[in-house]
């Protein structure tokens, strides 16, 4: 069976998300408690984040809808307030966005032909004449930890640290070298690699941030971003093999990427800890000591229900078949491709839409076979594109700071924690100066510990996960921005994105 052309699947909704900052420097907000809509916070967390819904678009502006996580509409009235509800009429909360060259928007009501504007705390739509207090900057909602697909040229960027380049010729997201973390600081953005070296206007990778680092975001509904140095150079593939470097004359809309998050790729081992792996096109087996590019798959999960798809490396999905067979040959609708998801100490145990757990045949074969589960049932799992994770909750994301003693959970800038596998499912945390995550009697964190600690980390969803800490208990974001390992049962407040 030959190999299935990789399909990018497209963005979902919590990838298109954007936070619209005023030229004040502050946040559109949905104000639920007070039943307003203002423009006073200064960081971008849940109730700053907006879908676009799109009704027309084209190159320059687009017609959009501004929906907040609550479910509910911008909207502009006729004597110029700006409210939040549902929408009365066909063009009640319709807005004309413009994208403008200084990668600003500017929203203009379709009814009253008025733009969205802000004093720095209120908003309304008082003013028919264009000027810089009608500026809106977006900024993109989705987690930090994010790939850029080319649709031009249909593959991913990926870094080369062995020439400090950056190149889009990844075919398929698995590598942990396709993944990037956007910071955003003064308006600008810094794209830093896997290993913490940053693109650079010069276009190589270097070790420290810096004003040569720094890029402009233009940003269109639909998850569609270019970055460019703001002195009419724009970042795009370039020569036969695709380096990304800065350029004045990118052709058919080379400068577009898709900006997405960033996928999760697992490898699965038995309990004699072979790599589940598909050979011989599609059989999947229990077979390979090393880890190839055919132990990986894409770890696909709904969060709204417990179960499981896994996207092979081939392009398709483990099937349960005939005979209660695992191959590598689904399709993303079929019912077969479908497993419960299971946890038990950090390994996964699956189970097949005919009830049966899979389980490893004696001649080594993944199948559908077993009516009850036990320790040859369960599959060591571990990330197999992530050196590192970057946590965000409810409150904001996980990081530290010098004005606390105590790791929080508040954060508009993230730390990096170090994964350091030591069993299947288990980790070490590893702060970024070298020292290890420690954790003290009130069940809080610090940061420069000495000892390494074990962590059981349980996926429970396609970029969601829960974290079960060295005392027993789930680790959560507390209201008051401290992070705290308290919970018996997983909360909200107990799932990462990650």
């Amino acid at each position: 069976m030959a190999d299935l052309e990789w399909i990018h699947r497209h963005p979902k909704a919590e990838d298109l998300r954007v936070g619209l900052i005023s030229w004040a420097g502050t946040y559109l907000t949905f104000e639920a408690c007070k039943n307003r809509v203002t423009a006073t916070a200064k960081s971008l967390g849940r109730r700053q984040s907006w879908e676009l819904l799109v009704s027309n678009e084209l190159d320059a502006q687009a017609v959009v809808r501004l929906k907040s996580l609550q479910g509910l509409y911008l909207l502009c009235e006729a004597d110029g307030t700006v409210c939040y509800g549902r929408p009365r009429t066909s063009h009640h909360g319709c807005f004309l966005i413009r994208f403008h060259r200084n990668s600003k928007w500017t929203l203009q009501c379709i009814i009253s032909g008025r733009y969205l504007e802000s004093d720095g705390e209120d908003v309304f739509c008082n003013s028919r004449v264009l000027s810089a207090y009608h500026m809106w900057t977006p900024r993109p909602a989705l987690h930090v930890h994010v790939i850029l697909y080319s649709p031009i040229y249909r593959s991913y960027a990926r870094a080369d640290h062995t020439v400090g380049r950056i190149w889009v010729d990844a075919a398929l997201p698995c590598l942990e070298e396709c993944g990037f973390l956007l910071h955003f600081q003064d308006g600008c953005y810094h794209l830093e690699t896997s290993t913490h070296h940053f693109l650079s206007r010069v276009d190589r990778l270097v070790p420290q941030r810096s004003s040569q680092t720094a890029f402009h975001m233009q940003v269109r509904p639909r998850g569609i971003v270019a970055l460019c140095d703001g002195e009419g150079g724009t970042l795009y593939p370039q020569g036969s093999r695709l380096l990304l470097g800065l350029g004045s004359s990118p052709m058919r809309g080379e400068e577009w990427f898709i900006l997405q998050h960033f996928p999760t790729w697992v490898s699965l081992r038995s309990k004699s800890r072979r790599f589940i792996s598909v050979v011989y096109d599609a059989e999947v087996c229990a077979a390979s000591e090393r880890l190839t590019p055919m132990s990986l798959y894409q770890y696909e999960c709904d969060t709204e229900s417990p179960t499981l798809q896994l996207r092979s490396a081939n392009g398709y999905y483990l099937a349960q078949r005939r005979h209660r067979a695992v191959t590598a040959d689904g399709h993303p609708l079929e019912s077969d491709t479908f497993f419960r998801v299971h946890w038990n100490c950090g390994k996964l145990i699956l189970q097949s839409s005919n009830g049966r757990f899979l389980t490893i045949a004696s001649n080594g074969l993944l199948m559908a076979n077993a009516a009850n589960p036990g320790p040859n049932e369960e599959l060591g799992i571990q990330f197999a594109n992530r050196p590192f994770l970057i946590l965000r909750g409810r409150y904001g994301y996980v990081g530290s700071s010098s004005e606390h003693d105590l790791i929080q959970c508040n954060m508009d800038q993230p730390d990096c924690i170090q994964l350091l596998p030591c069993h299947q499912g288990i980790y070490h945390f590893q702060a970024q100066g070298g020292s290890f995550w420690s954790i003290t009697s009130f069940g809080t964190f610090r940061p420069w510990g000495k000892f390494a600690l074990n962590f059981c980390i349980e996926l429970q969803g396609s970029n969601l996960l829960t974290v079960l800490a060295p005392n027993g208990f789930y680790i959560r974001g507390d209201r008051s921005g401290t992070l705290l390992a308290d919970s018996e049962d997983i909360t909200k407040e107990c799932i990462w994105e990650f």
